[in-house]
């Protein structure tokens, strides 16, 4: 059983999709696969072999995936590994939560402006009809031959209006300045995301993305990861780019950014509705079968927090470090030695212990220690809480140890801690249960 995931899930969040599969029923050996990689794989099965003449070595792929409530990025190069041709994902972006519904809500808010002038202040029930509306709305205004207006109708209200419907004419044109330049605008690949000063009040919930322009968080993430090399070819999936218009607004885009070698989309990849589908079949085939597989192993590299000795000061924690234990492109059913001192490990008592990831630090191995870093350097997952057993003779609170860390065949990250002298073993696992899973 193939199972898609965002590529922007951490550790934490493929294992939490686990454990909600395992209890719908699905089997154990089950395997997540990324979504963009999936949609890659699709390309692969609707060209076969030709794809190694549609592309050459160090050429870059972008895979964009826009759904209807987040982006997904993925960079793919092709190497050659042997004399054939591969592919390997070397980096993915951010988890972020904008998309189709966001396009879909901002036309709705335009055209209740348009309801508003006519004098039709349109209730809550309404509202939710003019938000399915403008969605068809938005794929017949923004198709290649779409009309120059589209009539956008909402049930009526009152005794007078029962069973009838209030309507508008929506502009074509206006459509596409709305959707193409709101969200994907033209910019430089120097440019970043805006950060809007937050309310002291905040509402809580999913963490939208307050810049809605997608060109910007693209540029953002080609800049860490392929400024200097050119993206050759693009895999667009997700139904946002039903819509030709903005399908061509992003395409305009990466060529205004590269025009020496202007990427172009490749062959096969225009099944946006059931790409991921088919891809992940063909990668469930590949297994058993043998062909073309992405390689990329971990699309982040893993660092554990240890608590730095000294002095301690009133009210302030102790100084924290990041010690790297699973590089960016570790490979699944791999396991590596950290090679550092000896860390203490609290046992026989309660303890928190904190993780935290990187897509930007490709570079680190393990071992590498870091005592400063940016803030979008590294993010802290889910801690884990347990208490590790002691031997019943013991009163230790805690003892040295290396680490071992494994990424297993179902991509499930494992933390081996090593107590040498006496051949004792911890594993942590990444979980968002309660209790984490600890075996000694």
């Amino acid at each position: 059983v193939i199972l898609t995931v965002p590529a922007s899930f951490d550790a934490s969040a493929r294992e939490l999709t686990r454990e909600a599969a395992l209890a719908a029923g699905l089997p154990d050996g089950l395997v997540l696969l990324e979504e963009p990689q999936a949609a890659t794989y699709a390309w692969l099965a609707a060209v076969g072999d030709r794809w190694r003449k549609s592309v050459h070595v160090d050429d870059r792929v972008l895979v964009c995936d826009i759904g209807g409530g987040t982006t997904d990025l993925t960079l793919v190069e092709v190497a050659e590994v042997d004399g054939e041709l591969v592919l390997e994902r070397i980096a993915v972006g951010n988890h972020l939560l904008v998309g189709g519904d966001n396009m879909d809500v901002a036309l709705a808010w335009h055209v209740s402006q348009l309801f508003a002038e006519k004098g039709i202040d349109l209730d809550p029930w309404q509202s939710i009809s003019l938000w399915h509306a403008c969605r068809n709305a938005k794929e017949t205004l923004l198709a290649a031959d779409g009309p120059e207006t589209h009539t956008i109708s909402v049930p009526g209200r009152g005794s007078r209006l029962i069973g009838g419907l209030v309507s508008v004419e929506v502009n074509r044109q206006q459509t596409i300045d709305l959707l193409a330049g709101g969200f994907f605008p033209q910019c430089s690949l120097s440019d970043k995301p805006s950060r809007a000063r937050m309310s002291g009040f905040q509402e809580i919930g999913l963490p939208y993305e307050a810049d809605t322009a997608i060109t910007r968080h693209l540029a953002a993430f080609l800049s860490q990861h392929s400024a200097d090399h050119p993206v050759t070819h693009v895999v667009f999936n997700g139904g946002v780019f039903k819509a030709d218009q903005l399908r061509l607004a992003l395409l305009n885009q990466l060529q205004a950014w590269f025009p020496d070698r202007p990427p172009a989309i490749v062959e096969g990849s225009e099944d946006l509705d059931f790409a991921v589908a088919r891809g992940a079949g063909f990668y469930g085939w590949t297994c058993l079968h043998g062909g073309v597989r992405i390689r990329g192993g971990t699309s982040r590299s893993y660092y554990v927090g240890v608590e730095t000795a000294g002095l301690a000061i009133p009210g302030a924690p102790r100084p924290l470090k990041a010690l790297c234990v699973v590089p960016r492109g570790m490979e699944e059913g791999t396991e590596c030695d950290v090679p550092a001192t000896p860390i203490g490990l609290v046992i026989g008592e309660a303890a928190r212990f904190r993780f935290f990831s990187s897509s930007i630090r490709a570079d680190d191995v393990p071992g590498t220690s870091l005592t400063r870093w940016a803030v979008d350097e590294l993010a802290e997952t889910d801690s884990l809480e347990a208490t590790l057993p002691r031997e019943d003779d013991s009163d230790d609170e805690y003892v040295p140890v290396t680490f071992r860390s494994r990424i297993t065949e179902l991509g499930v990250f494992e933390l081996w801690c090593v107590h040498a002298p006496s051949g004792r073993e911890w594993k942590l696992e990444f979980s968002v249960r309660d209790d984490a899973e600890v075996t000694a």
